[in-house]
């Protein structure tokens, strides 16, 4: 619990991430079909410039400090489902899977979450938390629609990205209750990179052109800032009140397809995120809830 609940800076700062993702989506977009960079390379050279971006706020961390811990093989278990996810995401946008879709169906990594506290953290899920989690993927079918003639499985690339970086969530709840958050992050920016690396090193592509690396370096910036404005967020307000505001990273990031490649959703995209969206606020809500009934009773 923030011990001063600031709710308009919690929400420029999440607002600001989604604007920050937008931004490096269509980036990414851009090095991989318009400059035919592999997803690899552009993976690592983004995260390697954010670590540089990001490095005095690692230091104000205290990176020795940081580094002290019993589960080091757990720390990098956990970078690792993350990377998964990282190229499973870049694979989807190179392919390229439209903005619109892969977002939308990034969106059910709460849901996978909820899955996973239930059957691998042992947690008490309940009916309510089961209806509403069903009742979200319910919403991803329709966005994705496996049904019809022009399916490709392709689409099903971020449903794999929301899928790992839900696993990673549940190593992160499960590690927070014997490392601290400095740990957390330190572990996964400096980790990151060499994971990065040896996946990119089968099919390194050296970008050329000062364009490209001028895309590729903000990219790595404003990677930079999206994790940095999510950790503000969630440092200035209640978890509960800034969560909502992640929503708005569809809105952005479909207006950044329109604006980069022209591609406009159909309707039932809307149909399928309202339903997505609305299961999610329902689940983060009861655990707020439930955690507010806890403090009280403990």
């Amino acid at each position: 619990m923030n011990g001063k609940h600031q709710p308009i800076h919690g929400a420029f700062w999440m607002l600001t991430a989604g604007l920050a993702f937008a931004v490096v989506n269509s980036v990414t977009q851009i090095a991989t079909i318009k400059f035919g960079l592999t997803s690899t390379t552009v993976a690592l050279i983004q995260y390697a410039v954010a670590i540089v971006v990001i490095l005095p706020y690692l230091k104000t961390l205290g990176i020795r400090r940081s580094l002290r811990t019993q589960h080091f093989g757990w720390h990098v278990f956990r970078v690792f489902l993350a990377v998964i996810g990282i190229q499973l995401w870049l694979w989807a946008l190179a392919y390229p899977v439209p903005i619109w879709q892969g977002i939308a169906l990034l969106m059910t990594s709460p849901l996978f979450a909820t899955v996973g506290s239930g059957l691998i953290l042992k947690e008490k899920v309940g009916i309510a938390r089961w209806g509403a989690t069903l009742t979200g993927f319910i919403g991803a079918m329709i966005i994705l629609e496996p049904w019809a003639e022009d399916f490709s499985w392709a689409t099903l690339l971020p449903v794999g990205a929301a899928f790992f970086w839900a696993c990673y969530s549940l190593m992160v709840k499960k590690l927070s209750s014997v490392d601290n958050p400095s740990t957390m992050v330190v572990y996964l920016l400096l980790l990151i990179t060499p994971f990065n690396l040896l996946l990119a090193i089968p099919e390194w592509q050296t970008p050329v052109g000062g364009t490209l690396w001028v895309l590729l370096i903000a990219a790595g910036a404003m990677t930079a800032l999206a994790q940095w404005s999510i950790v503000k967020a969630y440092s200035v307000s209640d978890a509960s009140f800034v969560q909502p505001f992640d929503h708005a990273k569809l809105p952005l990031n479909v207006l950044a397809g329109w604006m980069v490649f022209g591609w406009v959703p159909p309707g039932r995209l809307w149909l399928g995120a309202i339903i997505i969206i609305l299961s999610v606020a329902f689940i983060t809500q009861w655990e707020a809830k439930k955690s507010h009934v806890e403090i009280k009773t403990a």
